[in-house]
């Protein structure tokens, strides 16, 4: 269950909101990388404070990938640079943080500069960066204090009956012991497979016989993973069969070994084939659920063979 109180913490005054919730003031829309950035970060403080928590746990990371929908441009590192390695080792579901760094991860999101992701402490306390400097805090106390200190602040909280980005997991099944029999038959019959291995970002391997249980220790915790039939070595006969209309995620092999993957629609066929000129291997995925078939889906449990990875 989510945390019983919930308050939405923004620098947006009621009283300039119309009648149906939307803000019509003059405030800005991004952070200002000052004293009311500093506002925000302050008042999570003092709710966590006040719920007793001093460690976060890391939910549904992510990083800037196809596209970046905020209204400031993506940076290098995702804004994790000092936080994470560059591998970003650490930064996964359920890895757990301080409560300094995880502010620091909400400035981040506040910044817009590419990560995103919940930050959770069991049923006990939440929160939620959204859009437009939008913050949502709950906790499983209503934490009055905090409430003060936050208009103390110059900030508004609001109460709510629950975030709008509370997870809503999916029934997704383990991959535990039966799945990977699964995948080496598969694997045996087919003499290769393509799987894709959604952790932080999207990772594809080339599954073989050899390499198989190198790649199955190579994965990130939590990961979901998803089983394709193989790459294919026709370039030319994938390219024709580009669907007219929608788009198609392209997957493919480079000379150098790489896998790379690509969105185009049918308006950005010509660039594609000169992107994958030189490709040893390709597979056009569909990208609407309806159509996505995959051979296998599963999602990595923990180490006690328990999942918790809300795909």
């Amino acid at each position: 269950m989510p945390p019983a109180f919930v308050h939405r913490i923004t620098k947006y005054d009621p009283a300039d909101r119309d009648e149906h919730g939307g803000y019509r003031g003059a405030e800005d829309t991004v952070s200002d990388h000052g004293p009311v950035e500093a506002a925000y970060l302050a008042a999570i403080s003092a709710f966590a404070q006040a719920a007793g928590i001093d460690r976060l746990e890391i939910r549904e990371p992510s990083v800037t990938g196809h596209v970046h929908f905020g209204a400031r441009p993506a940076v290098e590192g995702h804004g994790l640079d000092g936080l994470f390695p560059a591998d970003l080792t650490g930064y996964h579901d359920g890895a757990e943080v301080s409560l300094a760094v995880a502010l620091e991860l909400v400035r981040v999101m506040l910044r817009e500069q590419g990560a995103w992701c919940r930050l959770e402490a069991g049923d006990a306390f939440s929160v939620h960066v959204g859009w437009d400097q939008y913050v949502y805090v709950g906790s499983d106390r209503p934490c009055a204090d905090a409430v003060a200190r936050t208009r103390a602040l110059g900030l508004f909280p609001e109460p709510l009956t629950a975030s709008p980005y509370a997870a809503e997991p999916e029934v997704t099944e383990a991959a535990d012991e039966d799945f990977w029999a699964s995948v080496r038959t598969e694997l045996a019959a087919r003499q290769g497979l393509l799987l894709e291995e959604t952790h932080v970002a999207t990772r594809w391997h080339r599954l073989t016989t050899e390499n198989f249980n190198a790649v199955r220790a190579g994965l990130g915790p939590r990961a979901l993973l998803t089983v394709w039939p193989d790459l294919q070595p026709d370039i030319d006969a994938i390219l024709t069969a580009l669907p007219s209309e929608w788009h198609v995620e392209f997957v493919w092999e480079a000379r150098d070994g790489t896998i790379k993957n690509v969105i185009a629609d049918e308006t950005e066929y010509q660039e594609l084939t000169a992107l994958v000129a030189d490709a040893r291997a390709a597979r056009a995925l569909p990208l609407y659920l309806d159509e996505r078939h995959p051979l296998l889906h599963a999602a990595l449990p923990d180490s006690d063979g328990v999942l918790r990875a809300r795909w």
